[in-house]
């Protein structure tokens, strides 16, 4: 018992020992710190050294870590909504030749030599020979063409494949001869062409293929075959001027007018130009245009002729009525807003068209507007012209006109409103003058004409 009291004295002891110092060393850190803050506050002030700016760190490019880009997907635009800029559309290697008309020195007969053997008429694209072996007694009734070739190369191994079919049914009776002879017959028949692949064994059927038409190198008759072209409605063209080529789709039928009109050059034909300006009228007043005051301007006899068509009035004239006196006429009563200035070249008894938006501006609102002409040369060079006025809609007049070689022609009364133009009395006038081309065939080499 004596020891455990003894025991627990000296525990009080030692914690009361241990309190002590604790409660010292508190008292001497508060002082320490009083001391420090007085010291401080007597201390003279000392200038603060500069601060050196934080050297940045060396960028790991490999470690380092991104936000993912805030990035919106859209849906691919509508592909009848993106186009081909106008600026580019705009670029036609034709303009200059095209486009470019002297009215004050027209030339209105020229002789031009070519070279006849220079046209050339050539299937774009493989086609390789088809088996040889004979044909005998292969009839069939009202059958479509293609299912009459599946029929007959059956055997040979050969598969049929069609671009564009249906094609016409047709029947033949008792066909003989060579194979490939045979299938030119049907495939002629049914006005389409076919294609043969040797390595895989399929021939393949389609109403158009690609060809290539190479002519003299003669600028006046290029221009002229390119308006045939365009006049028998094909309009995905391609030309080469540096070799004088024309590149196109054709069907049977185009083909063999084409080909015609090759022939026809054997012959020496007569091409007759067109000079033609598009214009537009606003008059001033907003009042229809006294044309009648023509008759009063100029000398009687200076307008030849005068007549009617589905809508608007064609006036043949004199050369004395020439494109800057009109103007200067119609100038008083109207402003007068140039739309197109261009040429093209009909072969004689052929059609070609001239489509008036490829030498306008692109606010002119002209690029569905065109002329087709059927023209022939008759005796004592009088020109007979067939004029076509059309627009995007179909057409929009017509009119037969006869005339003598240094004569113009003027179709006016077209109201704007036939364009999508909306102006109160406001026309649309067409003037042309024709010209002839007489070509020379010659077997000596030539340069490029203009």
């Amino acid at each position: 018992m004596k020891k455990q009291f003894n025991s627990f004295i000296l525990v009080l002891g030692l914690t009361t020992v241990l309190s002590g110092l604790s409660a010292c060393i508190a008292r001497d850190d508060v002082n320490l710190e009083d001391d420090s803050a007085a010291a401080a506050a007597q201390a003279p002030a000392v200038p603060a050294a500069p601060v050196k700016p934080a050297e940045q760190p060396t960028s790991d490019i490999k470690n380092m870590k991104f936000d993912t880009p805030d990035v919106v997907f859209k849906d691919p635009e509508d592909p009848a909504i993106i186009r081909t800029p106008e600026g580019a559309n705009a670029l036609d290697l034709e303009t200059p030749l095209r486009c470019n008309v002297n009215w004050k020195t027209q030339q209105m007969v020229l002789t031009l030599p070519y070279i006849n053997s220079a046209f050339k008429l050539e299937r774009n694209g493989r086609n390789d020979p088809l088996p040889r072996f004979e044909v005998t007694g292969y009839t069939f009734d009202m059958m479509p063409a293609e299912q009459a070739l599946v029929k007959l190369t059956k055997e040979a191994g050969i598969r049929i494949s069609s671009a564009d079919g249906p094609y016409t049914s047709i029947s033949a009776e008792d066909l003989k001869g060579e194979f490939s002879e045979v299938i030119k017959m049907i495939a002629d028949s049914a006005d389409i062409y076919y294609t043969y692949n040797a390595k895989d064994k399929i021939l393949t059927l389609s109403r158009r293929v690609n060809m290539t038409l190479y002519t003299p190198p003669s600028r006046p008759i290029i221009l002229g075959l390119l308006d045939v072209i365009r006049g028998a409605g094909i309009t995905n063209i391609v030309t080469n001027w540096a070799d004088y080529s024309i590149t196109f789709d054709a069907d049977i039928e185009t083909r063999n007018k084409i080909q015609e009109l090759i022939k026809s050059f054997e012959n020496s034909p007569t091409l007759i130009a067109y000079d033609v300006s598009v214009f537009r009228l606003y008059p001033y007043m907003q009042q229809d245009i006294e044309w009648k005051d023509l008759l009063n301007a100029f000398d009687f006899g200076t307008i030849t002729t005068a007549q009617t068509g589905v809508i608007g009035r064609v006036l043949t004239t004199t050369n004395d009525i020439s494109i800057e006196k009109l103007q200067q006429f119609l100038g008083n009563q109207a402003q007068i807003e140039t739309v197109s200035e261009g040429k093209f070249i009909v072969p004689n008894l052929w059609l070609s068209r001239f489509d008036i938006g490829k030498c306008s501006r692109p606010e002119s609102n002209a690029y569905g507007m065109s002329v087709l002409a059927k023209a022939s040369v008759e005796k004592k060079n009088e020109i007979f012209s067939d004029i076509t006025l059309e627009e995007t809609d179909g057409q929009v007049t017509q009119f037969k006109i006869r005339s003598k070689l240094g004569e113009n022609f003027l179709i006016i009364g077209l109201p704007n409103e036939l364009f999508g133009i909306q102006s109160h009395k406001s026309e649309t006038i067409v003037f042309m003058v024709p010209r002839l081309i007489r070509t020379l065939r010659t077997n000596e080499t030539l340069k490029n004409r203009i």
